[in-house]
């Protein structure tokens, strides 16, 4: 078969110069998304400048008889720190959502509790544990982290740390202050701190040895991360709920009628006993659990722990006191922690 090549010449001359003439008018398009997040990223670092952190250690005294609720109560309240910046904060000043640190720090046996926060932010915090716990000491702390040397590993110290993840899908709640809490008595005196285990093996570091737990909170709401829509839709799974139908738009039925016609829709058999009653006892605990979780507020969090010390004292399975602590507010048929290798500490 023979084929002229010339005839497509004038064509492929003329896809040579539009290329030539104009290469560059998708760049804008391509590099769009980067410069977008580039411009966010520097605007949200220069604000964050501005923004004045202070660390406020929270002494309560040890003869203090309070419900743990109260803390899940106080929480709740760290949620009002929550902000919606407006298009003008957002993309001409930089404002973002700030966080707080909830830090429990062992240094040499003496335990801690501090939160690390924004200083706009204080007074609502002093406010919901006052609230809560009247008794309660609130003041501004220097530092801890500035008392050792910067350049840990080194000749004199040693560290070792890790960061903790979920176990499980992330729509999985872990073990709450529910499930310490004696079921067949209400007193104070009867509940279980679950806190206590941990707070023991802190107290036992020794001179030269700290251990710093952080977990830093940052509220989110619906619209920022879609995670009680996931879990509504996980729940009516493990309720065996069946699905609803979407309503079609009136223009696609109307035009779905007229080329189909009408059909008639099929009515499914009613079950005489609740498709809940069926689940079992396993089932319903999980139902339960995801239902409760799904009630609260919600933060995205990050959690890790550090354990440091002199050479003459460091005793690396010390950190088997942060795994212990994680360990019990984890199960294996709800959610848990469990430790991120990516950044678990490695000697090289």
């Amino acid at each position: 078969m023979f084929f002229d090549l010339s005839i497509i010449y004038p064509f492929a001359d003329a896809l040579l110069q539009i290329v030539k003439n104009w290469w560059w008018a998708p760049l804008p398009f391509l590099l769009w998304p980067s410069a977008r997040y580039l411009y966010r990223f520097y605007l949200m670092r220069q604000w964050d400048k501005t923004q004045k952190r202070i660390l406020l250690e929270i002494r309560v005294p040890k003869d203090t008889v309070k419900s743990i609720k109260a803390m899940d109560q106080v929480f709740a309240g760290f949620h009002g720190i929550h902000d919606i910046p407006t298009w003008r904060e957002k993309w001409v000043e930089g404002v973002f959502q700030l966080s707080l640190s909830l830090e429990i720090v062992s240094i040499e046996g003496r335990i801690h509790f501090y939160i690390r926060t924004p200083a706009a932010f204080r007074k609502l915090i002093e406010s919901n544990i006052y609230s809560q716990y009247p008794e309660a000491e609130i003041f501004e702390a220097e530092d801890y982290t500035k008392n050792v040397p910067q350049d840990i590993p080194n000749n004199d110290w040693d560290v070792w740390g890790v960061d903790f993840i979920n176990a499980k899908n992330e729509l999985m709640p872990i073990k709450t202050y529910r499930q310490f809490e004696t079921e067949a008595d209400d007193k104070e005196e009867k509940k279980v701190d679950p806190l206590s285990d941990f707070l023991e093996g802190l107290s036992t570091l020794g001179p030269g040895e700290q251990f710093w737990l952080q977990i830093i909170v940052k509220p989110v709401l619906g619209k920022d991360k879609p995670w009680q829509e996931s879990g509504r839709e996980l729940a009516n799974k493990l309720a065996r709920r069946p699905e609803q139908k979407k309503q079609e738009p009136i223009i696609q039925e109307a035009l779905k009628i007229l080329i189909v016609g009408k059909t008639e829709e099929k009515e499914e058999p009613k079950e005489i006993i609740p498709l809940e009653m069926k689940l079992t006892p396993g089932e319903r605990e999980i139902l339960f659990a995801l239902e409760q979780k799904l009630s609260k507020f919600g933060f995205d969090c990050n959690i890790r722990f550090v354990y440091l010390g002199k050479k003459d004292v460091f005793f690396k399975p010390t950190v088997k006191i942060g795994f212990s602590f994680f360990k019990e507010i984890s199960t294996e048929n709800l959610g848990g922690l469990r430790p991120w290798a990516k950044t678990m500490s490695k000697v090289k």
